[in-house]
Parts: C-alpha cells; sequence; structure tokens
C-alpha cells in the first residue's frame, strides 16, 4: 500500500469546560490513502464532526500529529494551513455555509480569490463548474434564490474551484430531500471517479453505503474500520493537480493587488447591502469633518472680516512723526517733515495710500455757535488711510490742494454740534479768522485710534499750512500698508527710505498694526480652540466605527468563518474589514466636507453678509485624518476577525 495522503497519528482534541477538560477525541489514530471514498458516521457528539475539522486543518489536535502527504502540520502557521484549506480541500457543509452578499458565481470563485487566480481565470472556471453541475441558468441568482439542493451544488462547485483533492462533506444530505440526496450522493460518487479523495461525515447507514470504506466513531473513540470494496486497492485516477506539498503551497506566495481589488469589491458589496448599519457607522466621521471644516472656514471668514473691518477703520498702518521718540522735548523744532515725503512713500510697492497732516487748534464758529475742534490738514489720500466714507457731499480732491482751496470736511459730531438742521452742505464756518467752505460730512467711524466725542474738520493741508500757520512742513505722515504685507517689514522700508531721503533719523514711527495682529492671534486661537473641540467630535465619531465594526465582527462571524474554510489567510480577512473601516471613514469624510459646503451655502444664503472661506488645506487634512481613523480604529475589529478560529467562527449563526 502506498503512502497515506492523511496520516493521524495519537490525536487527542480536548476543550475548556469550566475547570475541567472535556475530551471529545481519544488517541485516535486513521490512516486515508489518495482516492479512497470514506464514511465516517457516528451517533451525534460523537466527535466525528470534530475529527472532520481537523483532517480539513479547521482544527487543531490538543494532542498527537497530523500529516498530509507526509508533512507534520503542527509546524505549519496558520497562513500554511490557510493554504493546504485552499489548496488540498474542498469543504461541502450540511448548512451550506455561502455568502448571502455574492452570486453563484461570486462564491465559487472566492477559494480561487484567495490562491491569486486572475479574475478572468476564476470566473471562467466557477461558471464552467456550475454549468457542469447543472446551474448555468443560475449563475448571478444569490443564495435566497436558490433552492437547497442547488445551493448544495453551489458549495460543490467551490470546494471543487482549486482542485478539491480532497472533499470534506459534512452530513451533505442532512437538509436536502429524498430526491435531491440522493443526486448529491451520485454527484460525490462521479467526483470519486474522477479521482477525488472523499470523507463523508454522516450519521446515517444509508448514505455510509455509497462509501468504499466505513469508519465507526463513538465517544471519541474509533470502534471500527471496515471495507465495502475488495481488499484489494483499486487504481484511482490521479489528479491533474495533485503535486507535492511544498510545490502546491509554493504558488500563491507574493503580492496580488487583485486581492485588494477584490477585497474592496466585497467591502463595496458589504456596505450597499447594509445600508443603514454603514450609514450609521460613518455618521459620525461626517459630522466630525463637517464641523471640522466649517469651523475651520468659519474662523477664516470672520478672521477676514473682522481684518476688513479693522482695516476700513485705519488700524493697519504707520505713523511719522518728527523727533526720536513720544517724550522727545525737541520734536517740536524738528521740523523736517514735509509733503514730500508722503509722496515718496506713496509710491512703494507694500504702501496702499499716504497722507501729510497738519493739525491746528482753532474756534469752530457757525452763526451764533461757537466751538473748539481739531482742524487737521491732509492729503487727498487721508480718507482712504483711516477708513472714512462720505455720508454726503464729496471730498477735495488734488485740485483743492493745489489751489489752497478754502473747503472743509467735517464729521458727524460736528455736524450735530453745529447744525441742528442737519443741513451743512454748502455752509460756509469760520475756522478762527479764516472762512471755508463744507462740501461734505463723513459717516461716524468707531475709530480706535480717535474719540467717538470728538469734533474733527479736514482741510487741504495746503490751505492749513499756507493760510493759518504759512509753513511749509507737516507735523506728521501716516501710511496705510497693504492687508497682505507684513507691517513689521514695511515699517523698516519706511524708515530706510525717509532716512536716506533726509540723511539723517530725525523722525520715529508708531505702528498701529498691532491691534489687527492681536486680533488676528486671537481669531485664529479660538478657531484653534473649536477646532480642537471639533475634533474630539471626530475622536468620538472614531470611537463610533470601531464600535459598530466590533459588532459588525460579531454579526459576520460566520461569514469570516467561511472565507477561513475556503483557504482565507488572516492577512486576507484583516484587510477585508481594514478597507471597510477605511472606505467607511473615506465616504463619511466627503459627505462631511460635502455637508460643510452645504451648510456654508445655508450660511452665506442667511447672512450675504460674512462668508466662510474653505481651505484646501483643511480638506485635504480632513480627508487625510478620516482615512488615518479608519485605518486606527478599524485594526482592532480587523485584527479580531482575523484571529477567529475557524471552527468556532461556523457554528455561529
Amino acid at each position: 500500500m502506498t503512502d497515506a495522503l492523511l496520516n493521524i497519528k495519537g490525536v487527542t482534541r480536548s476543550f475548556a469546560a469550566g475547570d475541567q477538560q472535556l475530551t471529545v477525541l481519544n488517541d485516535i489514530n486513521l490512516q486515508i490513502m489518495r482516492g479512497e471514498m470514506i464514511a465516517i458516521i457516528g451517533a451525534s457528539g460523537s466527535g466525528k464532526s470534530t475529527l472532520m475539522n481537523i483532517l480539513g486543518c479547521l482544527d487543531k489536535p490538543s494532542q498527537g500529529s497530523y500529516f498530509i502527504n507526509g508533512k507534520d502540520t503542527s509546524a505549519m502557521d496558520e497562513d500554511d494551513l490557510a493554504a493546504l484549506r485552499r489548496e488540498y480541500f474542498g469543504f461541502i457543509f450540511q448548512r451550506y455555509h455561502l455568502l448571502s452578499d455574492l452570486s453563484a458565481v461570486g462564491n465559487v470563485e472566492v477559494p480561487a480569490l484567495y490562491a491569486n487566480e486572475a479574475q478572468n481565470t476564476r470566473q471562467d472556471k466557477a461558471k464552467k463548474l456550475l454549468s457542469r453541475l447543472g446551474l448555468s441558468d443560475r449563475l448571478d441568482h444569490k443564495p435566497a434564490q436558490l433552492s437547497g439542493g442547488q445551493q448544495q451544488r453551489v458549495s460543490v462547485a467551490r470546494a471543487l474551484v482549486n482542485g478539491g483533492d480532497v472533499i470534506l462533506a459534512d452530513e451533505p444530505t442532512g437538509a436536502l430531500d429524498s430526491s435531491s440526496g440522493a443526486e448529491m450522493m451520485k454527484l460525490l460518487r462521479e467526483l470519486h471517479a474522477d479521482g477525488h479523495t472523499i470523507i463523508i461525515v454522516t450519521h446515517d447507514p444509508e448514505i455510509a453505503a455509497f462509501a468504499d470504506r466505513i469508519i465507526e466513531i463513538k465517544d471519541g473513540e474509533i470502534i471500527g474500520d471496515t471495507s465495502n470494496a475488495s481488499s484489494q486497492e483499486p487504481n484511482y485516477p490521479k489528479l491533474a493537480t495533485q503535486q507535492g506539498l511544498h510545490q502546491k503551497a509554493d504558488v500563491n506566495k507574493g503580492m496580488n493587488w487583485s486581492r485588494y481589488f477584490a477585497a474592496l469589491k466585497m467591502s463595496l458589496i458589504a456596505m450597499s447591502n447594509h445600508r443603514l448599519r454603514t450609514f450609521l457607522t460613518m455618521l459620525g466621521i461626517i459630522i466630525g469633518i463637517a464641523s471640522v471644516v466649517s469651523v475651520v472656514a468659519l474662523g477664516a471668514g470672520s478672521q477676514q472680516q473682522i481684518l476688513d473691518n479693522i482695516s476700513s477703520m485705519g488700524t493697519n498702518t504707520i505713523e511719522i512723526k518728527p523727533g526720536t521718540g513720544r517724550g522727545d522735548r525737541r520734536s517740536a523744532r524738528v521740523r523736517s517733515l514735509t509733503a514730500d515725503d508722503a509722496t515718496a512713500l506713496s509710491n512703494l510697492p507694500f504702501v496702499d495710500s499716504a497722507t501729510p497732516t497738519v493739525r491746528a487748534n482753532v474756534a469752530i464758529r457757525y452763526s451764533s455757535e461757537t466751538v473748539s475742534g481739531s482742524i487737521q490738514g491732509v492729503g487727498t489720500e487721508y480718507f482712504r488711510v483711516r477708513g472714512y466714507s462720505l455720508a454726503q457731499g464729496q471730498f477735495f480732491g488734488e485740485d483743492s490742494i493745489e489751489s489752497l482751496e478754502q473747503v472743509a470736511v467735517i464729521d458727524s459730531n460736528t455736524e450735530q454740534e453745529l447744525f441742528a438742521d442737519g443741513d451743512a452742505l454748502g455752509s460756509v464756518i469760520f475756522l478762527g479768522r479764516l472762512p471755508v467752505r463744507v462740501i461734505g460730512v463723513t459717516q461716524a467711524l468707531d475709530s480706535v485710534s480717535s474719540s467717538s466725542d470728538e469734533l474733527n474738520i479736514w482741510l487741504p493741508y495746503t490751505t492749513v499750512s499756507g493760510r493759518i500757520f504759512r509753513q511749509n512742513y507737516v507735523d506728521d505722515i501716516t501710511v496705510r500698508i497693504s492687508d497682505n504685507v507684513d507691517s513689521d517689514v514695511a515699517e523698516q522700508g519706511i524708515i530706510d527710505l525717509i532716512a536716506m531721503r533726509h540723511e539723517t533719523v530725525d523722525f520715529f514711527t508708531i505702528n498701529t498694526d498691532t491691534i489687527r495682529q492681536n486680533i488676528t492671534k486671537t481669531s485664529e486661537t479660538m478657531t484653534l480652540l473649536i477646532s480642537a473641540i471639533a475634533f474630539i467630535s471626530l475622536l468620538v465619531g472614531g470611537i463610533g466605527v470601531m464600535n459598530i465594526m466590533l459588532v459588525s465582527v460579531t454579526e459576520r462571524t460566520r461569514e469570516i468563518g467561511i472565507r477561513m474554510a475556503v483557504g482565507a489567510r488572516q492577512t486576507d480577512i484583516m484587510r477585508q474589514f481594514l478597507i471597510e473601516a477605511v472606505l467607511v471613514c473615506f465616504c463619511g469624510g466627503a459627505l462631511g466636507i460635502g455637508l460643510a459646503y452645504l451648510v456654508g451655502e445655508v450660511f452665506q444664503y442667511s447672512n450675504s453678509e460674512f462668508e466662510m472661506i474653505y481651505s484646501s488645506t483643511s480638506i485635504i487634512a480632513a480627508f487625510a485624518c478620516s482615512t488615518v481613523i479608519g485605518i486606527v480604529f478599524g485594526f482592532l475589529p480587523a485584527r479580531n476577525a482575523a484571529r477567529l478560529n475557524p471552527v468556532d467562527a461556523l457554528s455561529r449563526d
């Protein structure tokens, strides 16, 4: 007799039962030759299913040795055992154990998928096998659309798709009617005639009678080993797929991207067939990503609006004053600042506008009203520098500067003080002894640089210098910096230019952009704070993904067992669940970003003055974050799924 294909020596299998050990198999010795058709028979609880699980590498013995083609399985790791299940064994289960989400072809090609078969090749093999078994018109039907006999034939085709040298049939007719049962046994005899080694586990003597050899087991021990055939070993045909163990196991080593694409496809199918669970899983991610992106956009929009408002108030300005500092007593005697300096500064590329200023405190008189106020001689750019806008009339222009025109623009406080009827335009007021005509009234401005109850009147600086003081210098120059320029850099550029023009540093600068910078920092801090809160919600969403994925592993334990039984490696199972977790988080991230944009549209529709500014950086970070969350929080469920025992997983409902 040739060497045994399957050889069990002194195998014992025990299970923990509380503080004791329950022995299901006790010192089993069994040899099975290539091409035999064997029936393992016994009553329920006799240990026959446990023996089949050990034969099919679904379970490991507690003691003893199991050899396949002379190779000791105890020295093999989980992936090697998966390779044996995938390459040598085909399982036909009593309860069929088909994947409900896949079609008949999809179920049959699963073992070939884990064997790295090309997609076209495995689909062709699956279709041919199903057609051979009379299911050519049921290729795209899912298990729920097939009868019991048809489902069993699908499981037979799945057992054969990788060759199936050894077919392990667990109560193959137990769930079938008598007619379908007879067809199944006929099919097994045909497979036996083709050279497959058939091992049938049954409690029915009539089914066992189809076998050439009957192994009877009772209370975990073999009590009978009889033959129905001639004592001479039949000359069984050798299958073309039967090779040495090492040759076969090495075929499928290495990287194959088709498994990744197939896992992606199966993940999409699983997500599609469990839409509610998938949506609930990604809901936390959707809310978290939408919160982060919306908060960043809201912060950027708020910051921009605040900065625009600050800019309109003239706070992004630099003032140039004579002397060496605020406490310089000689500053009043320094008369080197001129209107030409302001003109030179306005030509700098980072300067938005510049204006000279000449100040005077005089009595302001209109009709019988006399008040004290601030008279400022300014350039045409002054109102832009300080952020003033008109309520009535107009500003004076360059022609007024050149002609020393006696015209004035007053603020709303002056109008209220001098003109009770509100009709200031065209009126003549006296500034000391100088009569001037009012041509404009500015809107009220809440400026950080001036008091809200101060009376202000602005004239062309040439008018004040030539007609009131008769001087050729100015008191100070105010420069407005462009919004996209660093104020410190701009300040240094201004100092360099004026120092070069004066050939000495007889001036000092006051940078009022500090307020703008402080508000920018404050808004950034608030955005960071709110983003941190939003990130916490994202973290909670990730924990929700992990929890629901853990529940999903529990719900899909039988599916995991089926995949392991047909040869899935631990890495295959982990890849499957990791891809699902990443897909859930990635799709949740995409939906979250869409929700953030929707919030922005609603916000803009309800408040047209405010705009949320979306950052591509935050969007990319959101996608990256959702992917990382899928990997991090999907790892534990995926690892738990990969570590399941195939036998335990198959026994779950």
